[in-house]
């Protein structure tokens, strides 16, 4: 009788089932199919983290966290092999519990690279396994928000003196919250940021209520503000409040206990339109990643009807093309400033510029998704800019293995 474990089905991983996803291919299908296997083969993590990923795309966050959990019991270490079919670098990428924005999205950058990936999930108050796979180049993938608090600080305690090189220090990602950007960039040549404070429900009440005056929340506070439940991303609950009495209406929707609060910019052009531009840092460089064009101030790039007007596209176009000697040249002094205060080796930042020409900072962290999914025929001019950024990113990579070769020993230790 056959008592080996059978070995275990290849993991999918993100990018390639988020490419399918941008396709507009069936998952609802696939993820039945998955979730069949998963059933046939319950101790296959690889599948179950897929069907995690899948469930996401699908819009099913809770139940995808729920089997992202059972994955994570039965496995840490995730493998994808390097895409090109040809290992030139390894890296080993130290990843936290939670949904599409709790960690870097690294595949997405490593698509058609040389560089092979190690996903090492590691959980707030449990040890890391016994064995460290072999790499070149480690990256902290996970993000800053309340739950990895305690683990970013464990990791950074635990990376010290690794005897290979470490992008994205733990301790630098402890400063991507919104407020703790926010105290690094406000009064930053060329930087236009709000302060951002971090208030409690019953705060905010006796604002709304007119209890106390907005400003022993927020220093610098007039109305109209925006407000977001703290921790959250890609707009949810954000809302502009034009006055104290819209504070009751939204509370009566949000019942969260912590909010971000801010002072609203009218970042507006002369044309009308709004304009929020995704710029990824990489070794201090800046690269614009996408453009969204739209007539409502909260913009994400799916709903700024960028596929539907030929004419934004060839202004993003333009940007891009552009990019290096108008852009960037003109925010030159805001960018290092950025990478001075935050000294993040890889970093996402979404900006706007105000009508006095400074780069207006919305937020800036590791876990923005920076992708070259969208639909060639739509947006070819993408194709290049993509390419510098991710070529960028993987002689980041090169160029850090390099400086850091002095330091190479044996990996036989604990994350």
């Amino acid at each position: 009788m056959n008592t080996e474990r059978p070995e275990p089905f290849p993991l999918m991983g993100f990018a390639r089932l988020f490419r399918m996803a941008m396709a507009g291919q069936d998952l609802v299908a696939l993820r039945t199919e998955l979730i069949q296997r998963a059933a046939e083969h319950p101790d296959d993590a690889n599948t179950l983290l897929d069907v995690s990923y899948l469930l996401q795309l699908t819009w099913q966050r809770e139940v995808a966290l729920d089997v992202q959990a059972q994955a994570l019991k039965m496995q840490q270490l995730y493998h994808l092999p390097a895409p090109s079919g040809h290992t030139g670098l390894r890296l080993l990428a130290l990843m936290g519990p939670g949904d599409l924005m709790a960690n870097t999205p690294i595949e997405c950058l490593l698509e058609d690279s040389d560089v092979a990936l190690d996903l090492l999930y590691l959980a707030p108050g449990t040890a890391g396994p016994a064995a460290i796979p072999d790499h070149d180049i480690l990256l902290v993938a996970i993000g800053e928000n309340d739950q990895n608090r305690g683990l970013l600080a464990h990791v950074d305690q635990q990376l010290r003196n690794w005897p290979r090189p470490v992008l994205n220090r733990a301790d630098r990602i402890q400063w991507l919250s919104r407020e703790g950007v926010c105290d690094r960039l406000h009064d930053a040549p060329g930087i236009a940021m709000p302060i951002t404070a971090r208030v409690s429900r019953s705060t905010l009440e006796d604002i709304g209520a007119g209890a106390a005056p907005l400003t022993d929340a927020l220093a610098d506070g007039v109305f109209p503000i925006i407000a977001r439940p703290a921790g959250s991303h890609a707009g949810q609950g954000l809302e502009k409040l034009v006055e104290p009495a819209a504070i009751r209406a939204y509370l009566d929707g949000h019942p969260d206990e912590a909010f971000c609060l801010t002072r609203f910019v009218d970042y507006r052009g002369p044309d009308g339109l709004f304009r929020k531009y995704r710029i990824a840092m990489i070794d201090g460089r800046p690269f614009v990643c996408h453009v969204g064009i739209a007539a409502h101030w909260m913009i994400h790039y799916l709903n700024a009807g960028m596929a539907e007007s030929a004419e934004k596209r060839a202004e993003e176009a333009r940007i891009m093309e552009t990019f290096d000697q108008d852009f960037a040249r003109r925010h030159a002094a805001a960018f290092h400033a950025i990478q001075q205060r935050l000294g993040m080796d890889y970093l996402g930042v979404d900006c706007g510029e105000t009508p006095d020409g400074r780069l207006l900072v919305f937020e800036a962290d590791n876990c923005m998704i920076v992708h070259a999914m969208d639909p060639v025929d739509l947006y070819p001019y993408k194709q290049p800019q993509m390419r510098k950024v991710f070529d960028a990113f993987t002689a980041m990579l090169t160029d850090a293995c390099a400086r850091g070769r002095h330091r190479i020993e044996p990996i036989a230790r604990r994350a």
